[in-house]
């Protein structure tokens, strides 16, 4: 336990900001959903305008440093090609 008054504070702070990460990043993952059952609906429009929903938030929270931007990048990747993947067939 925290014992200077710095210390508790900080130790304040970061429970403050694990709750706010923590909920951006279930956001995350909550867009990413929608595209995948989009994708699994096989509405290419709605899964098109999912997409396009997810795109945005996924790079914001990997400038933030929430996520890595890499694995932003291999998230929009996979997404893409399952959304082109549907327009296609």
């Amino acid at each position: 336990m925290a014992n200077s008054p710095s210390a508790r504070k900080r130790a304040r702070t970061q429970e403050k900001r694990r709750k706010h990460n923590v909920s951006q990043r279930s956001m995350v993952r909550t867009y990413i959903k929608k595209v995948l059952a989009a994708v699994a609906t096989g509405n290419a429009e709605e899964a098109r305008t999912a997409y396009a929903a997810a795109v945005p938030v996924v790079d914001r929270m990997a400038d933030k440093g929430l996520i890595h931007k890499n694995k932003a990048a291999r998230h929009k990747s996979r997404l893409n090609a399952r959304v082109k993947a549907l327009a296609t067939a």
